[in-house]
């Protein structure tokens, strides 16, 4: 009976903390994500549309185009935005790190498999999800899924999934959802291979043997100065490379009115482009279905679809000091490469 009595309060207190955080993240994805998609399905389902491209406003001087674009991305994902740096932070404080190690500890295919189921119910667009892999960075979960829950957040997004079915058709979501799994799985193992041994995750950890070390202070202290230091080196960055990018884009999609042909001389360059522009989530269905009603042809659409969601140079700029700078060339490259390998598919089964 005594063990009963000391056994209980300390289950309770090893779950209210993970129970917690898994209470703040519900709460802010239907908030900000589940509640407002799954209306928006029903808008694609009965229009085939979810509202215009937002490259579509005709901007043509780059420091206009820069504050036009600014001003509409960051009013469609503040609140995902903050939800992210929360869950980002919190993740440190509020879930015990043997338990994430447990999960996502590993160098391998079983971390990084992990990491991209647990992105499935974010949602989330690449610059939102880093903020939540630069926390789990600093817990030392691997590499592999670290990168695998980052990049499958858009990617792999069911929502994003159902409106470009609705939208574009089903066939592009299926090659969407074919090439996404490649891309994460991928891209996630091989950077992990490359990593060098200080950004490697502790060698061979035995999740038995782990065990928490308390951390001094108290929980709103240490929550709040782990919020601070998150937002600090992801923030500001951020909203800098979102200008930069918002005035580069009068060069980047040049000729938007109707100058794409529907050849594939813009393969390529429509990859690299689609992996360093950033948007907001789902931004990437509007923006291909104007761009193929101007004749912009099914290969570089496809590259497009699978480039703008995945990474972006925002969101590769916020994780700089959770990942080594190799890594996220490696990952920028190879996510360039899954494009036009997409759009070359896309020729032979669209």
């Amino acid at each position: 009976m005594p063990g009963l009595s000391t056994s209980a309060p300390r289950g309770w207190t090893q779950w209210c903390k993970p129970l917690a955080f898994l209470l703040v993240a519900a709460i802010g994805l239907y908030y900000v994500k589940w509640s407002p998609y799954y209306a928006k399905s029903f808008v694609a389902a009965d229009s085939h549309s979810i509202g215009a491209s937002i490259l579509d406003d005709h901007q043509y001087a780059p420091l206009t185009a820069a504050l036009a674009y600014a001003q509409v991305y960051f009013l469609a994902i503040w609140k995902a935005a903050l939800l992210a740096v929360i869950l980002g932070s919190l993740v440190q404080v509020l879930i015990p790190r043997d338990w994430l190690l447990r999960l996502f500890g590993k160098a391998g295919l079983g971390s990084t498999l992990r990491g991209g189921l647990f992105a499935l119910p974010g949602m989330m667009c690449s610059c939102c999800a880093a903020p939540v892999a630069a926390g789990l960075r600093r817990q030392n979960v691997s590499v592999g899924a670290a990168l695998a829950f980052w990049i499958a957040n858009p990617v792999l997004n069911p929502a994003t999934l159902v409106f470009m079915g609705f939208v574009l058709g089903w066939e592009f979501s299926a090659l969407r959802l074919v090439a996404g799994v490649v891309l994460v799985v991928g891209v996630s193992l091989f950077a992990q291979r490359i990593s060098r041994p200080d950004v490697l995750p502790e060698p061979a950890v035995d999740a038995a043997n782990v065990a928490s070390t308390p951390v001094p202070g108290s929980l709103l202290a240490r929550w709040m100065k782990t919020l601070w230091q998150l937002f600090w080196t992801t923030i500001p960055i951020y909203v800098l490379a979102v200008l930069v990018l918002g005035a580069a884009r009068v060069w980047l999609f040049p000729h938007v009115e109707g100058g794409m042909g529907s050849g594939l001389v813009w393969l390529v360059p429509l990859a690299v482009v689609g992996t360093l522009f950033v948007i907001p989530t789902a931004a990437e269905i509007p923006i291909v279905q104007t761009l193929m009603a101007l004749g912009l042809g099914t290969a570089p659409a496809v590259a497009l679809l699978m480039t703008l969601p995945s990474v972006s140079l925002p969101s590769l700029l916020m994780l700089r000091t959770s990942f080594d700078t190799r890594v996220l060339v490696w990952v920028a490259l190879l996510t360039m490469l899954v494009g036009v390998l997409s759009g070359l598919v896309a020729l032979l089964v669209l």
